[in-house]
Parts: C-alpha cells; structure tokens; sequence
C-alpha cells in the first residue's frame, strides 16, 4: 500500500522473522513478561492503547498480540525513525509501523482496521518518565518535553474509534436500507473483493482495550548495556544515560513486566439523528479521508462533527482512566507512598519496625479492596510477610534505592528522609534522581492505594492484639490457598490425580482470645495439619489457645514439597510461634515426626516466651535402608534437570501411608534429601536446647529407628528431659493416641501451664530440679 511516497504494505516473511527473533531473545533477557486479563480481548480488540515508561517497549505488544492470534499490527512510530529513508525505516515498514506525520494517517489505520490490523497505540505520545499523569486538579495530563509543559492527552485514538464507527454505522444503515449502490462504492474504494466483506467488517465493533505496562523492580544501578554504550560514545547526554541505566537493569536484571488488559471500550450505541447523518455523510463523500475532515463544509458533516466532538473527549478520558488505574500495585508502589505520606504528615525519620509494620498493614488493607490489581507477591504472604522481620527482599531493594539515591538515610534503628525526597527534578532524569517520586507517582491515579496508606497509619494503634493475630493467621490461609493454585496446573496432573488426601489441610487456629499459655502444633513429612487436628481439639477444649501450622509444600501437591528446602519448613514454624506468642506470653511447642525434630530445633533458637517442647516420634535414623542412597540419587536429578528437559531419572517414590487420607502418597526425592539436611542440623543444635523437653518414642516404630530418641534424647541440653517409651508397632501414635500418648503430653502440658512464669530462667525453661528419669509412658 503506498502512501506519501512509500510502500506502507505490510512484509509477512519479514514480521515473522521479527516474532521469532524476539521470541529467542526473549528467552536470553532477564524480564519476565506475563500478560493477565481476558486473553480473549487479542483476538476481539482492535486498537490497543499502552503507556510509555520505557523505549524498548513499544516493540514488545505488537509480538504478543501475534504470537496470541497470528494477527499482523500497525503501530505509529516517531517521523524521526523515517527521515533518513534507510534499512532501519524499511524495516519498520515491514513490520507495520507508520510514521506520525503520514499524510491521511487516520483514514489509512481506519482502512487498515476493517481489514482486520490491529492497532498498537502509545496515546501518551512520548515517554512518561515521571509517571506524573495526575495534575493538582485531579485531571489527567502529561509533561510534554517539546512544549515544556503539562497537557491533555491527545484524542488521535478516540477520533479514529469514534469516526469509523460512525462510518460502520452508515454504512450499516446504507445496507438496511437497500442502498447498494452506496455500499458497492466503499466497497471498491476500500479494496473489498465483495461488498459483503465490507459489511462484516463493518458489523464488528470498533473495540479498544487499554492496556497498562508496569515493570517491578525499577533500578538505577550501573550496568553493561550503559557501559557498552560509553565505549562508543563518551560523551552521552545525562538523558541518554538515565534511559540506558533504567532500560539496561530492566533487561539485564531479574525484572517483572506485568501487562494488565483493561476493560474494553466500544462507541457508545447511536442516537437515531445521528444513523441519519452518518448514512447521508457516507453517501456525499467520496473518499474515506474526507470523513475525518476537522472542519468539513457540507451541512450534514458538519453537523455528525458536533456530534462527535462531546463522544471523542468522553472517550478518551474512559481510556486513560482505564489506562492508569491499571497499575499492577507493589510493595514499592506502598513503601513510596507511605514515605510521602509521612511527610506530608510532618516526620522527618521513623523508627525502622514501625515502618515495616505501617508496610504490613497497607498490604492487608489493599488486600481487602475490590478495583486494585496486585503483584502476585502480594497475594503470596511468602512475598510480603517477612517485610515484619526486616528480611523481605523486595523492600529491601526498595530500601537499598532509596539510600544510594540520597532519599533516605539509614540512622541506627531508624529511616531519616532527606530533603532530596520533596525537591523538583528535571523530567529527563527524575527516574535516576527521585525513584520514590516515580513509584508514587505511577499509583496516584488509584485512589483506593492512597487510602490504604491512610487505613493503615490510623490502624497501627490497634495492631497489637486481637487484629494482629488475625492478620497473621489470615496469611496463613493465603498461603495454603495460594499454593495449592499454584501447583494444581495441567503440568502437575498426573501426580496430582494419584493423591489419596482428603482431609481438609488447613491451618487452623482454636480458641483466638489472648491467655497466659498457648500451644503451637507441627504436624509431620508429607502430611497436613489435619494430622494434629483432634488433638488440637482436645487441648482447645480445655481453654488453650492452639495453632496447627502448615508445613511449606505440605497440604498442596507432591510438587510443591520437591520445590522447598527444610529451611521453609522451619520457617513455616517460626511463622506459627509468631502467632501463638501474639495471644500467649508463654507457648509450648508439641511437634509430631519431622514436626518433632522442627520443635527441637526452634527450641535451640531459644524464642522469647518458650516454655516447653514436646518431640514425637522424631528421626534420627530411619528404617528404610533406601534412604541411604537419596542424597545420590538427588544429585542425579538434579544434575538431569539440569542437562535436559526432563524432571530427572526418578524424581518422585511411591509412599505408603499409614494415614492415606491426610498424606502425600507420592514422595519426592528432594523432599526426602531435605529430611536428611534437617537431621544433619537438629544433631548439631540439640545441645542449645535449654527448655523442659518431653519425648515420645514407639518401641517398634516402622518408620524411624526407635533409638534415634535415645540419641535425641542424650544430646539434648536441658537438664528437664523425659523420654517416654509407647508400646506400638505403628508411627502415629499422636493421632492414634497410642499407648495414652495424648494423656502423656497434656500432662506435661498442665504442669508447664502450672509454672509461674517468674520460675522459668529467662525464655528458655524451669529452674527447677531436673528429672532425666526414663519413663514408660506405655
């Protein structure tokens, strides 16, 4: 198709090149694109609009609307790219892009669009580097770099959308009407085989879908796209250097791109006047070009311009609104936003806890709020919950930022913000100068973050109590839920559909009112809260505050466990002390198999508030002579996985349970070589253990070797130790209250619920005499 001295026709052999191209060089980057919405929108949508932050972006739509639908974009590109008329402008021509300045450009995409193009469209119409698209009015607007001021979005989009549908209408009603003629001529005008083809295209609506990028983590730091670049030319400008810094990291740095499809907009319907004159319009023009006229002389065109002036502007404030409240939230996005609200509220430092804790709070409440669309790692409390001990990665990003940017300083315990925060920066370099201003900038358009800010600086005062703890549980719901989502794919089937758990494998929380002593239960390898369930039932019984933790992989798929080391077991623990200890000053911890030996080693940590542990059935050694060879056979897999695409030589074991109903019966290999880690570690730290301690052990355990307890029992540090002995063949003697095991432990229980407090030396046990005495609790 040739227009303005050149063949604007689109090269298939060309645009397929490309799609492969970046589908290699996807594969080598380091950004991670993930599409969300109705994916059905690629195929219905035809003009696409997208905000700018960042260059390379632009080519990125055009290849995912191709691979999703096979369909071929137009897209418009800067006349800049086109002047010097060179392969790099050839190729854009190929691949579909036109330049800005085309003549009759909007006539040509709405030609294009009834042939079935779609339309990438950047409506900002540059980069939007400071993300500051709300102005102090509340109304949307942009800086323009050429102008060096702030202005309206430009209506291009909203024109095009509005006058085709207008032509659709006409034409539509031309056809109704028996005017075939009419229709013959647009037809053939408008390169159509059959009129026929001309009015199916016209009967589809003129959809657009507002589409919003987001990239999390944005950094600054140097790297080798920015130094690359210094090679050739030294003397690059500070904006060139500010671009290279932040499209380099977003690239070459582990980088989430989240492209959020938005609701999609069509023409509202017509009224009957304006059917009229659009029919009547497209019966006196001649040529598509003239229906997009702005100021056209005859009458009745005249007339369907006013018309469209009020739908053109309603319009494209829709889609910018769309546009912008698309955001994917994340914990910077709150982080920023909190930090200007301190300011604003006149505090220039804080201390660090409460910070993090201000953090924690706007997550619960934008959790809670319908129209915000969040980053997965805020529906994942493994992605947030550790912002409570200083230890989340991502605000730890966020932090190290902030500080090497000169906006926040670290002092001792606390965050001093720094002038810098409030300071003017030039648009060309506010992303190196001001991050924090761009993260709160580019969530200033969802009202509903701001209030969670608000929510959570009014809600600290309450936090300790009651609301925390259930916050905290409700995380730990999260997470199971989330969890089991994420491993319940097609690709997890087959294993899946083997599993014989039924059992609900919650955590569960019993009696959620604060007490002088709790008790926090650890369920065992390959099973499920529902394993210590009836005997949380029967302390709750007796007034006990009782938490039943879920172990990470547990309670979810096989595939889940192969993913965890011990380590998020034991986190999984320290995570249901946190709860226990918020309602209860004094918390035992009773722990069943693995669980046991994970209540031993949170015992060696020494936790405030410890009172006692009890261990049943924990390994030491283990029966099966095949354990000998899973850390081989681990290393096996993972040398295969890594090699090859396959899982590895046998990555699963079949298990049979005892419990069929409550455990896994797939086993996976790096599950079991995780058991044999955690063993290595609990011989290590027993002699830290300083609080009473109660064993429980069967004689003939099928499982681990009975007199592994012994061992346990003689490498543990506290001088209040027992070791019971259960006359049983069988491994869960806990929930089978084998032997009058449960009787056994709720009367070590009671006489550590009986304890004063003031009688226990410091968090860690009882002063009083010791009893090493070896009893048969059978």
């Amino acid at each position: 198709m040739a227009t303005g001295g050149h063949d604007y026709t689109i090269n298939a052999s060309t645009y397929e090149w490309a799609s492969r191209l970046f589908s290699t060089v996807e594969r080598m980057l380091k950004v991670s694109i993930r599409l969300h919405g109705d994916h059905e929108l690629l195929h219905t949508g035809q003009i696409f609009i997208f905000n700018h932050f960042a260059r390379f972006e632009t080519f990125i739509p055009q290849y995912l609307i191709h691979r999703h639908t096979g369909a071929y974009c137009r897209s418009i590109a800067a006349n800049e790219f086109f002047a010097d008329d060179d392969a790099m402008a050839g190729f854009l021509r190929n691949v579909g892009a036109v330049p800005n300045d085309l003549p009759g450009l909007l006539p040509f995409l709405a030609r294009e669009l009834l042939h079935g193009r779609k339309l990438v469209v950047f409506p900002e119409g540059g980069m939007v580097k400071d993300r500051r698209v709300v102005d102090e009015q509340g109304e949307y607007r942009v800086y323009s770099p050429s102008a060096r001021e702030r202005r309206r979005h430009h209506t291009g989009t909203a024109v095009l959308a509005q006058v085709l549908e207008a032509f659709k209408m006409g034409l539509l009603e031309s056809a109704r009407r028996g005017d075939d003629p009419t229709v013959a001529h647009w037809g053939q005008k408008l390169g159509f085989d059959r009129p026929e083809a001309l009015l199916d295209a016209a009967r589809l609506p003129t959809t657009i879908v507002p589409t919003t990028i987001t990239f999390y983590p944005i950094r600054v730091r140097d790297n080798l796209l920015r130094r690359g670049a210094e090679l050739f030319n030294r003397r690059l400008s500070r904006s060139a250097t500010e671009e290279l810094l932040v499209e380099g990291n977003i690239l070459l740095r582990d980088t989430d791109m989240d492209l959020r499809l938005g609701a999609p907009l069509v023409p509202r319907p017509w009224r009957w006047h304006e059917k009229h004159l659009a029919t009547r319009v497209n019966r006196v023009h001649q040529a598509l070009v003239a229906c997009f006229e702005p100021a056209p002389r005859e009458w009745s065109a005249r007339l369907l311009a006013l018309a469209l002036r009020r739908r053109i502007q309603v319009m494209r404030n829709r889609y910018m609104s769309t546009l912008y409240t698309g955001v994917t939230v994340n914990l910077s996005h709150l982080a920023a936003r909190l930090i200007l609200a301190l300011v604003d509220r006149g505090e220039t430092d804080i201390v660090r806890t409460r910070f993090h804790r201000l953090i924690y709070l706007a997550v619960k409440h934008v959790q809670g709020v319908g129209g915000i669309h969040l980053h997965r790692s805020l529906h994942d409390p493994d992605g947030y919950l550790s912002v409570l001990d200083d230890a989340c990665p991502g605000l730890q990003q966020f932090e190290r930022m902030a500080v090497s940017l000169e906006l926040v300083e670290m002092v001792g315990e606390r965050y001093r913000f720094l002038p810098k925060l409030c300071e003017e920066h030039a648009f060309e370099t506010v992303r190196m100068e001001n991050l924090v201003i761009v993260y709160a900038n580019e969530v200033a358009p969802i009202a509903p973050v701001g209030e969670a800010i608000e929510a959570a600086l009014a809600s600290e005062a309450s936090w300790h109590g009651v609301s925390r703890i259930d916050a905290l549980f409700e995380d730990e719901l999260l997470s199971h839920t989330h969890d089991r989502k994420k491993f319940h794919q097609v690709r997890h089937a087959e294993v899946n559909d083997a599993e014989t758990a039924t059992a609900d494998g919650a955590p569960f929380l019993l009696n959620s009112h604060e007490a002088p002593f709790g008790v926090l239960l650890v369920h065992g390898f390959l099973a499920s809260p529902a394993e210590v369930r009836g005997f949380g039932e029967r302390l709750a019984a007796t007034g006990l505050p009782v938490v039943g933790i879920r172990l990470k992989g547990h309670a979810t798929s096989p595939w889940d466990l192969r993913e965890h080391a011990w380590e998020a077991w034991f986190e999984s623990l320290r995570r249901g002390y946190r709860i226990v200890s918020a309602l209860c000053p004094r918390v035992a911890v009773v722990g069943f198999s693995t669980g046991g030996a994970l209540a031993l080693l949170l015992a060696a940590e020494r936790p405030a508030g410890l009172a006692g542990a009890v261990s049943i059935a924990a390994p030491m050694r283990f029966r099966h002579r095949g354990m000998t060879f899973v850390p081989l056979v681990h290393r096996t897999n993972r040398l295969v996985r890594w090699v090859t695409s396959e899982e590895g030589v046998m990555p699963f074991t079949r298990h049979e349970s005892e419990h069929p109903d409550i455990n896994y019966l797939q086993m996976p290999i790096r599950g079991l070589f995780e058991l044999h880690r955690m063993v290595d570690a609990l011989e290590v730290n027993l002699p830290k253990v300083a609080c009473p301690v109660l064993q429980l052990q069967a004689t003939e355990d099928p499982v681990v070797e009975p007199d592994g307890a012994e061992l346990i029992h003689d490498l543990l540090g506290s001088p209040q130790r027992r070791l019971c002995w259960i006359t049983s063949d069988r491994h869960g003697i806990l929930s089978e209250d084998l032997g009058g095991t449960q009787a056994t432990v709720v009367t070590f229980l009671e006489e550590l619920r009986s304890m004063d407090s003031t009688s226990v030396d410091g968090p860690n046990g009882s002063t009083n005499e010791p009893d090493n005495a070896m009893g048969d609790g059978g």
